[in-house]
């Protein structure tokens, strides 16, 4: 029987697979290694795009680990993105409520329809601040994958 060629994750492929995301500590961030696999289509958004990028070309059956930079990975951090949001403001775009905790990753709603979301960092009577980077920026992170089926 002759072997079949195997098949390369394409910009719209189907994929199977086992990830892992972990931090620079060693500490996973997410990974589907201890469950079922993860089943995703390349290009819907499931995976940042930076991912799905690492994935491209590679055949099925492949198990390989990537280390991420922060420039390669979700971004520097950025002091613009600490800012400082009035109760009021916080009370009418938020989703949470009025319990607020240091810590809590609050949501809001954005113009047109769009969610962001920040970590609280600080509060007072009158306004709260917000740290708005990605949770990961900053960060050397692992992405480590393996590529089940390729349809």
């Amino acid at each position: 029987m002759e072997n079949l060629p195997q098949a390369l994750v394409m910009p719209s492929s189907y994929l199977t697979l086992h990830y892992r995301l972990a931090s620079q500590d060693g500490n996973d961030i997410v990974t589907t290694f201890n469950g079922t696999p993860a089943t995703l289509q390349m290009g819907s958004g499931q995976l940042a795009p930076f991912l799905e990028r690492l994935l491209l070309a590679l055949p099925e059956g492949t198990e390989q680990t990537f280390t991420l930079s922060p420039e390669e990975g979700f971004g520097e951090r950025n002091p613009d993105l600490i800012q400082r949001v009035s109760l009021d403001t916080l009370r009418e775009k938020s989703q949470l409520g009025e319990e607020y905790r240091i810590g809590d990753l609050v949501e809001f709603n954005a113009p047109g329809g769009g969610k962001f979301a920040g970590v609280l960092l600080e509060m007072n009577e009158d306004s709260a601040l917000f740290d708005f980077n990605h949770p990961l920026a900053g960060q050397t992170i692992t992405f480590e994958v393996r590529i089940i089926s390729v349809l």
